[in-house]
């Protein structure tokens, strides 16, 4: 199974622009019950990305002022990216390397096409394995 699996049936790109303030997303996250969105250009180029823990750990716990910020002041720069094509193992390596919970999806042409989630992925396993249960056990206790 690949990426693409995952994301050809949503119906929106959860993404934010650059200008927002941290406190408009926090609510923007909120509202779409994610926990992290891509920051987007004006030309809609995916520029950062930003999580609920960016907003406790940067904004929250240092006492900061979420209205007065801009999410490019705390938004992760350095992105781990999956394209449509990759396949799902090779996304819960890339994770587990960066100890991270979100990839983001480019396609072909550098277009930001949304994110994965480990939980996105921890979904596919357990249903893989419970249908993989239930074949062996039609298997050893056919129904008569």
């Amino acid at each position: 199974m690949k990426v693409k699996d995952l994301i050809e049936s949503r119906k929106e790109v959860y993404s934010i622009p650059v200008d927002m303030t941290v406190h408009d997303a926090a609510r923007y996250l909120r509202e779409k019950g994610v926990r992290a969105v891509g920051i987007c250009d004006a030309a809609g180029k995916l520029v950062g990305c930003i999580s609920q823990s960016d907003i406790s750990d940067k904004v929250a716990a240092e006492n900061k002022c979420p209205g007065w910020m801009r999410v490019t002041e705390i938004m992760s720069t350095e992105l781990v990216l999956a394209s449509p094509e990759t396949p799902l193992d090779d996304c819960l390596r890339m994770m587990e390397e960066h100890g991270i919970f979100h990839l983001l999806v480019l396609d072909e042409k550098s277009r930001y096409r949304g994110m994965i989630s480990v939980a996105d992925l921890l979904r596919v396993i357990a249903t893989d394995h419970k249908d993989r249960a239930d074949m062996l056990e039609s298997y050893i206790f056919p129904q008569r």
